[in-house]
C-alpha cells in the first residue's frame, strides 16, 4: 500500500469533453472568466512550473502586481519607526492611518469598529483572550470546529476560574449541532460576560455556520468572537449586517501578501470591557518608573504592543485594491463551481467492488459550503492509507494540498471518531506527545487531507487533482 502510484490519464472522457460536461453544469463559471485573463498575467508562475496549488486555505497566493507596486513604494519613499515626529515617521503613521481607514471601509465598519493591526488571526485572538474579564460569574462558548487560536482562549478563561463548553458538530454534516447550540445560548441567563466564539467557515471542512448565530447569540445576553481568517477569501463581509463584538482575520488569508499581519475587528462599545493585562511600548500615553503609574491610550493602539509593520502595513492597500478590482461575486462564483464539481466527482469515484476511493467529510452538497474539502483515501479493501503519504505522493506530482489536523483538533476527533476515553487513557499517562505518538497509543489512524481552491484556480488545476485521484481506484 506504500509504494508510489503512476499518474496516467485514465478518464473515459477527454479533458475538453469534461470542461464540456462540466460547463453544462455550471455555465456561471463561464461569468470568471477574467480570472483566467488574471491568472496568465498576475499568475503565470503556475502555468510555467506546472504546479497545482490547492491550498488556499493554508494561504493565498499574491498577485506579481501587488510586490511590484509595494517595491515600488518601498524604493520611493523613506519611511520611520512612526513613534516619532521628524518627516519619515510622519510619512510611516500617515500611510498605516490611510491603511487602517481603508481595512475599515473594505468590512463596511462605519464608526463603530476600530481595526487594530496584530502580527496575524492568532494575535488578535489573543487580546480577546487576556483582555477579555473572564471571571467565575462569567462562561465561554466554543464551537468544537474552532481553529487551535480560538480554542487557546479557554486557557485564559481557566486560569480566571471561568468554566467553558464545547458545542458539539452533527457528524455526518458538520454543521453545529443548532439545537445544543440554542441551550447553551439559554444557559447561565444570570451571569455576565459570556462569549460565544465560532468560525464563519471551518478552515478545515469548509463548513460555513450561520452567520444569524451572531444576532441570535447577541439577543441572549452574549458576546460574540466571529472567526472569519478561512471565510473572507471568497466571500464579502459587512460588518454593518453582522455586528459581532470581535473578528478576527489574517491578510495574507485574502490575498497572499503581506504575511505576519492581521487585524482584530474590535466594536467600539466594547472597547472598555476588555482590560489589559499589561502595557507596552505605543500603548501609553504617559508611563512611570520610579511611580506606579502609567495612561493606556484610548483607541486601536492600546492593543498595538510595540513598534508595528510599518514596512508591510502599507502594503495591505494593494491587496484590498486587488480584491476590489476582481470582485467578490466572481470570486464566490468560482470557488463555488469548482468545488461543486470536486464533490460530485470524488463522490463518484469508486473501486469495482463498490467500495469509495475517498471519503469526504461534511455535508456532500454546496448549500453552506466554501472551497475547502478534507477527506480520507482508501484502498479497495477499505483500508485508509495514512495521510502523509498521500500528500508525498501528491508532491511527486506537483501538488501542493495539505494533510494532518489543520489545527483543528475538534473536527479531527469527530471525523476519526476519537473518543473522550482515548484522549483521557493519553493525557493522563504522558507528560508530553505529538500526534504520531497519539496515533500508536491508540491505535487508530488520525488526521486527514485537505484542498481548497482560490481566486486562481482552474478547470485544468482540479481536473489534474481528480486525475490524480483517479489512480487510487482498485489499488
Amino acid at each position: 500500500m506504500e509504494k508510489a502510484i503512476t499518474i496516467k490519464n485514465s478518464n473515459s472522457l477527454p479533458v475538453s469533453e469534461r470542461e464540456k460536461l462540466f460547463l453544462n453544469k455550471y455555465p456561471e463559471y463561464s461569468e470568471t472568466v477574467s480570472l483566467d485573463q488574471l491568472r496568465a498575467v498576475d499568475y503565470a508562475r503556475l502555468d510555467e512550473q506546472k504546479h497545482v496549488y490547492l491550498d488556499y486555505t493554508g494561504g493565498n497566493l499574491y498577485a506579481e502586481s501587488q510586490v511590484a507596486k509595494h517595491h515600488r513604494l518601498l524604493t520611493a519613499d523613506i519611511l520611520g519607526n512612526p513613534h516619532s515626529g521628524n518627516p519619515s515617521s510622519r510619512l510611516s503613521s500617515q500611510l498605516i492611518a490611510e491603511t487602517r481607514e481603508r481595512v475599515l471601509e473594505f468590512f463596511n465598519a462605519g464608526d463603530d469598529y476600530f481595526c487594530v493591526f496584530t502580527q496575524n488571526a492568532s494575535g488578535a485572538l489573543k487580546i480577546v483572550g487576556e483582555c477579555y474579564p473572564f471571571t467565575q460569574d462569567g462562561f465561554l462558548l466554543l464551537s468544537l470546529d474552532n481553529h487551535n487560536s480560538v480554542n487557546g482562549i479557554r486557557e485564559f478563561a481557566k486560569n480566571k476560574g471561568c468554566d467553558y463548553v464545547y458545542n458539539p458538530l452533527n457528524k455526518n454534516s458538520l454543521y453545529l449541532d443548532e439545537e445544543a447550540l440554542l441551550k447553551n445560548l439559554d444557559s447561565h441567563p444570570g451571569k455576565t460576560n459570556k462569549l460565544f466564539a465560532y468560525p464563519a467557515q471551518s478552515n478545515v471542512s469548509g463548513i460555513k455556520h450561520p452567520l444569524e448565530y451572531v444576532r441570535i447569540a447577541k439577543e441572549k445576553g452574549w458576546d460574540v468572537l466571529l472567526d472569519i481568517a478561512a471565510f473572507v477569501p471568497s466571500n464579502k463581509f459587512n460588518l454593518q449586517e453582522i455586528q459581532p463584538d470581535f473578528a478576527s482575520i489574517s491578510f495574507y488569508k485574502i490575498f497572499g501578501y503581506p504575511t505576519g499581519i492581521g487585524c482584530l475587528l474590535l466594536r467600539k462599545n466594547m472597547f472598555n470591557k476588555l482590560v489589559k493585562p499589561w502595557y507596552a511600548g505605543g500603548t501609553i500615553s504617559l508611563s512611570a518608573a520610579t511611580y506606579r503609574g502609567h495612561y493606556l491610550l484610548p483607541n486601536h493602539e492600546r492593543f498595538e504592543d510595540g513598534t508595528i509593520n510599518y514596512l508591510s502595513i502599507p502594503a495591505i492597500t494593494f491587496g484590498l485594491d486587488h480584491i476590489l478590482n476582481i470582485g467578490y461575486p466572481v470570486i464566490t462564483r468560482r470557488v463555488k463551481c469548482l468545488t461543486g464539481w470536486l464533490l460530485e466527482e470524488l463522490l463518484a469515484l469508486k473501486h469495482d467492488n463498490g467500495k469509495p476511493v475517498v471519503k469526504i467529510f461534511g455535508a456532500h452538497d454546496m448549500t453552506r459550503r466554501g472551497g475547502t474539502i478534507v477527506m480520507n483515501f482508501y484502498n479497495k479493501e477499505g483500508e485508509e492509507y495514512l495521510h502523509s503519504f498521500v500528500e508525498q505522493d501528491a508532491n511527486r506530482h506537483n501538488i501542493s494540498l495539505r494533510s494532518g489536523c489543520f489545527c483543528n483538533p475538534g473536527l479531527d476527533e469527530t471525523n476519526n471518531e476519537i473518543t473522550y476515553q482515548d484522549l483521557e487513557r493519553y493525557f493522563t499517562t504522558h507528560e508530553a506527545g505529538n500526534f504520531y505518538d497519539m496515533i500508536e497509543f491508540i491505535g487508530r489512524l488520525r488526521g486527514s487531507i485537505r484542498i481548497s481552491v482560490g481566486l486562481a484556480t482552474n478547470f485544468a488545476d482540479v481536473e489534474t487533482f481528480l486525475k490524480f485521484v483517479n489512480e487510487y481506484k482498485n489499488h
